[in-house]
């Protein structure tokens, strides 16, 4: 089969805006939201824009998990500690439980892991704040048990996504990982991209 001039063209014409096309590396772009958030000191947090100019390594608990979240927070934490060098690299949980995860509580949690200090900022909000956050960064939540307390309180698990978003300096999303099974390394060569 004899390929002409213009089949070489048309080739490399497909070829130039296939590679265009992949050359957009943000998979979402968050500048054109704001929610209010409260951190782990009961101070105002506004996202996106409180971490403008700043890369952010984020990941989704909640602390009564049973399993996976402390190792999505654990990985957080050690993308800090393996890092030679984060820059001003923001490292931030938001917690899909507001109804039990109260400024006071991921303090306490925080503590737990020895990242109540800074960059570190675990956020919570009003339950219509975080559902509306949760829906637009694809976290899925569902009760999977729960059970009344003798004191009148309710006890429950959630099954949920579990994923580890990093989002450049722009407020755009730029990897979004398996939060507790992509090994540190990964993440850590992908920010220092960013920086």
């Amino acid at each position: 089969m004899k390929i002409t001039f213009n089949h070489k063209l048309y080739g490399i014409a497909l070829l130039s805006l296939f590679l265009s096309a992949c050359s957009s590396p943000a998979l979402d772009d968050y500048s054109d939201v704001s929610y209010e958030l409260t951190d782990q000191n009961g101070e105002e947090v506004i996202f996106p824009d409180d971490f403008e100019g700043s890369p952010v390594v984020m990941g989704f608990i909640y602390t009564n998990c049973p399993d996976i979240c402390s190792f999505i927070t654990a990985n957080v934490g050690k993308v800090y500690e393996e890092m030679e060098n984060p820059g001003d690299t923001q490292f931030v949980l938001v917690t899909f439980d507001p109804e039990r995860d109260s400024p006071e509580v991921l303090k306490s949690y925080a503590q737990a892991f020895d990242m109540d200090k800074d960059p570190f900022h675990f956020l919570t909000g009003d339950t219509d704040t975080i559902d509306q956050f949760m829906r637009r960064v694809s976290v899925r939540t569902q009760e999977s048990y729960s059970r009344e307390l003798d004191d009148g309180g309710r006890m429950y698990f959630l099954n949920h996504s579990d994923k580890i978003l990093l989002i450049d300096d722009n407020s755009q999303l730029i990897f979004d990982y398996g939060g507790s099974m992509t090994p540190v390394n990964i993440i850590i060569e992908d920010l220092q991209k960013l920086l």
